[in-house]
């Protein structure tokens, strides 16, 4: 049953709209869905992804904090709570397969779709505080279940929001268990097993202890979330770019070499499928799947931000595919193409390449310079299964309270808790993972819909904010450092 739902879902979201191939070209519809969002949004908001780049640094750091801010968390907590499930194994897997698919080139229009899914973002996050509602509990509800339902309402749409709002959140209930959580936990698992012999013999050990620690952080709530993400971001991509940045380093004199061969690869590739076509679905499939831009995920963790300006937290979110697509996926990328590891040559690599295995070709680029670098990998794979893991943990308690209502929130809590101990047992979760994992991405099909009808109220929001920001009435309202 599960193969025939995973099948119809399947269909839908990656139906080729070229309806037939041509010269081995394919557009899967949800690709093709979320890129010509992020160019229309780039362009119709003014290109915010470059003019605010430098303020929403400025936001972050608190420069414009103002006594009227009303939320729970920091910006900047907001920010690395959304991080924290974006930057996670795509980066480091599917980033590879990417490259072994589309080649070299794929980097570069991975890098473009990265710069344009800013604004995608941005406009995503906008309206959350816009519809944001603080709940009797003290909790905050946001994200598209609010601006779905109630943005929709106000345009004289209640139906057709309630309906978008419905599906989103039972797709996101469906997201958060499986690529949420059981996917981590089996990743994860895989990864800390090939260290710790113990585990692969008695894999129980580490689902409870990862569901204890898990715990012991999202029974918290947000803020809870929020003091962890904060810490544990920053320290997972310290230790993953700081391995990067090495390799780089010692490979210097080659750099340039490789940019070429990038940009040479983006437009003239060699011997990949639909040519230059191909290539650049490859790359901005990874950064759209990668940076989360578009589904609807990421405003349910910036909707407790402690903002006047709903556009003010829109614009600390541009730097999420900044920082998890243009950054961490682009040293990856580097990497992978510095070492000619995606080119095979060997018995082994030859082996991972049929089998599209990104891991482990990731893992094979690394080893290349550092030998004991699956050690590292390790550890980033496990921080970013644990990030990714309390993060959504959020997302799909928020649509579980927006279901069901707010004091049956703990419920959910307990069912994410018991869904990784279950993971850690389960051999094979591929259908299951499968379904999950298609959920998540059907969100973007009512998130999409809902922004393009309430796109209005973000710009003019944004042309307000930008008048009082030029002309200097956000200088008069902002808290000074000697008044704090």
């Amino acid at each position: 049953m599960l193969g025939s739902i995973n099948e119809f879902l399947g269909n839908i979201l990656f139906f080729d709209i070229l309806f037939h191939q041509v010269d081995g070209i394919s557009i899967p519809f949800l690709v093709a869905w979320l890129f010509f969002a992020a160019i229309y949004f780039t362009v119709i908001m003014g290109f915010p992804n470059l003019r605010f780049f430098k303020h929403a640094f400025e936001v972050m750091l608190g420069k414009w904090q103002t006594r009227e801010d009303v939320g729970l968390i920091t910006p900047f907590q907001s920010l690395t709570t959304a991080l924290s499930a974006t930057v996670g194994l795509g980066n480091i897997a599917g980033v590879a397969v990417a490259i072994m698919i589309g080649g070299a080139g794929a980097t570069f229009w991975m890098i473009i779709a990265g710069l344009l899914n800013m604004t995608l973002k941005f406009t995503e996050v906008t309206l959350s505080l816009q519809y944001r509602k603080f709940l009797p509990d003290g909790t905050v509800m946001g994200g598209g279940m609010r601006y779905l339902s109630e943005g929709l309402r106000e345009k004289g749409l209640p139906t057709l929001g309630k309906f978008l709002a419905l599906i989103f959140a039972i797709f996101m209930l469906g997201g958060s268990l499986g690529g949420g959580n059981a996917f981590q936990v089996s990743q994860a698992l895989g990864a800390v097993k090939g260290q710790i012999p113990l585990l692969a013999a008695q894999p129980w050990i580490f689902g409870v202890g990862l569901a204890l620690l898990t715990g012991m952080v999202i029974i918290g709530g947000v803020r809870s979330i929020a003091h962890v993400t904060e810490k544990i971001v920053p320290l997972m991509v310290i230790i993953y770019v700081s391995a990067s940045l090495y390799i780089l380093i010692i490979n210097y004199a080659v750099i340039p070499e490789a940019f070429a061969l990038i940009i040479k690869s983006a437009f003239a590739p060699v011997a990949v499928a639909g040519g230059m076509v191909g290539v650049m679905v490859q790359g901005f499939k990874r950064a759209s799947f990668s940076s989360e831009a578009g589904i609807g995920s990421a405003p349910i963790a910036h909707a407790p931000a402690k903002v006047k300006y709903p556009v003010r937290q829109g614009m600390v979110a541009l730097y999420e595919p900044f920082i998890d697509t243009v950054i961490i996926c682009t040293m990856t990328a580097l990497v992978v193409v510095i070492t000619g590891v995606y080119s095979g040559g060997t018995e082994t690599l030859d082996a991972i390449i049929e089998a599209k295995q990104g891991a482990a070709l990731t893992s094979a680029a690394y080893g290349t310079v550092i030998s004991w670098f699956p050690i590292i990998l390790t550890v980033s794979v496990s921080l970013f299964a644990f990030s990714t893991m309390i993060s959504w943990s959020y997302y799909g308690e928020r649509a579980w309270v927006y279901l069901f209502g707010a004091k049956s929130g703990i419920i959910f809590k307990l069912i994410f808790l018991m869904v990784i101990i279950l993971a850690s047992l389960v051999e094979k979760l591929g259908p299951l993972v499968d379904l999950t994992d298609l959920l998540f991405l059907s969100m973007a099909l009512p998130n999409l819909i809902g922004l393009y009808i309430l796109q209005g109220d973000v710009k003019n929001d944004l042309k307000e904010y930008t008048r009082k920001l030029k002309n200097g009435a956000l200088e008069e309202e902002r808290i000074k450092k000697e008044d704090k």
